[in-house]
């Protein structure tokens, strides 16, 4: 996948992230590798990460089914976007 699609799926997250979740910062605010869960991130709790399995589901076919899984995939917008990009790779 190239680096420009790449940079506006991981646009699209942040803005899913903010919508979804109703955040206090704006999309521009999240940074890529910047952790979701954790005082040192967004703070995001495990109510957050099952709407956000419910929305990489919904908005882009991305079903994460297990605890380990969702731990890996939902550390960082970039690692979202690396699933989704895997996912759409594979279902391809």
């Amino acid at each position: 996948m190239s680096s420009e699609s790449s940079g506006a799926l991981r646009a699209q997250i942040k803005s899913l992230l903010v919508e979804t979740l109703m955040l206090q910062v704006s999309a521009t605010e999240i940074g890529d590798e910047r952790a979701l869960f954790g005082p040192e991130g967004l703070g995001l709790d495990s109510v957050d990460a099952l709407q956000l399995v419910v929305m990489l589901d919904k908005h882009f076919g991305l079903k994460v089914t297990d605890t380990e899984a969702a731990q890996k995939v939902l550390r960082s917008v970039a690692t979202m976007a690396d699933a989704v990009e895997r996912h759409r790779t594979n279902a391809g």
